[in-house]
């Protein structure tokens, strides 16, 4: 038996009608595309907003011992430069007695500096840091609203928050400036 071979009409109408379609098809979605641009466009964040996204903070007018607090994304964010003695107190702090058990080394890039969101993580208030008498117990952060203390790494050690002040996603631009966010 053979086999019959069927050929299949090209005309030159077949051909005009498929690259009208395929050309219509394709006018088609450039223009949806054109008209739905707007409305994508209006859901990406500000120029304000997209500037509060990242904070740069100058460390070289910060003093051994002192902290500083700057605004990042709407939240306070301190940043500490630390004595000796403070980074000595954060590291032999005993982890497994923290109700969040966090050591120093997992909380900090460079002993000296230490950058944490200023938010408590009870109900939101905001600790102070008062070198003459309101660090708390442990020498950090103290929460007057609800009573928690924080120490020198920012970890929770007494009162009702249960978690440590929050590590922004920070980095370091050179000795003297950090990039938070």
């Amino acid at each position: 038996m053979a086999e019959a071979h069927v050929e299949e009409d090209q005309s030159p109408d077949t051909d005009r009608r498929d690259f009208l379609y395929i050309a219509t098809t394709a006018v088609a979605g450039i223009g949806a595309a054109i008209s739905l641009w707007p409305f994508i466009d209006q859901m990406n964040p500000t120029a304000n907003v997209q500037a509060l996204a990242t904070t740069e903070v100058d460390l070289s007018p910060i003093e051994t011992g002192q902290t500083i607090k700057v605004v990042w994304q709407g939240k306070p964010v301190y940043v500490r430069h630390r004595t000796q003695e403070q980074i000595k107190a954060a590291q032999s702090a005993p982890v497994d007695d923290l109700p969040d058990p966090e050591t120093d080394a997992d909380r900090v890039q460079q002993d000296q500096w230490l950058i944490v969101v200023g938010i408590c993580t009870h109900l939101g208030c905001i600790p102070v840091s008062d070198p003459d008498n309101l660090r708390g117990e442990f020498g950090g952060w103290f929460c007057p609203c609800h009573g928690s203390h924080y120490d020198d790494s920012g970890r929770i050690r007494k009162g009702p928050a249960p978690d440590n002040l929050a590590v922004p996603p920070y980095q370091f631009i050179d000795d003297n400036k950090i990039l938070i966010g």
